[in-house]
């Protein structure tokens, strides 16, 4: 069997940490669960808030029900830290809530990779902000 590779591949440096951080950024703004999915270990291991999610099917299912409850998703995300397999992110993003409010949310992300590129954990704090739609940014 073939393994996966998702480029590219760590250790990483300063422009391929970067180019990461960015085809994260444009999959999750794709909003397509199975896309995104593609770039975690079929393990994977996540904490987003206080939610536990493990494996690749639990991932799709989390991001199905989190799409269908954030309407006019964007979301923007810039590297904070990195080393040979793991890259920090900060990040924010603004959705409609099922009321039609808008709200902002902010947060920072941990990342832990494979040797193949993949993302094998994933740990979110995220907190938000309800604004109106005059403050928006994204």
């Amino acid at each position: 069997m073939e393994t996966e590779k998702k480029y590219p591949l760590p250790p990483f440096t300063e422009a391929t940490a970067k180019e990461k951080v960015q085809l994260a950024e444009d999959a999750w703004n794709s909003q397509n669960p199975e896309k995104v999915s593609k770039a975690y270990t079929v393990d994977t291991e996540w904490r987003n808030r206080s939610q536990f999610v493990n494996g690749r099917e639990e991932v799709v299912a989390f991001l199905t029900e989190k799409w269908q409850k954030e309407k006019n998703y964007k979301l923007r995300k810039e590297l904070w830290a990195f080393t040979d397999n793991k890259i920090a992110v900060r990040f924010e993003y603004e959705y409609q809530n099922a009321e039609g409010a808008w709200i902002r949310a902010y947060g920072n992300e941990n990342w832990e990779f494979n040797e193949h590129g993949l993302m094998q954990k994933r740990f979110a704090s995220i907190n938000d902000l309800p604004i109106t739609e005059s403050e928006r940014r994204l």
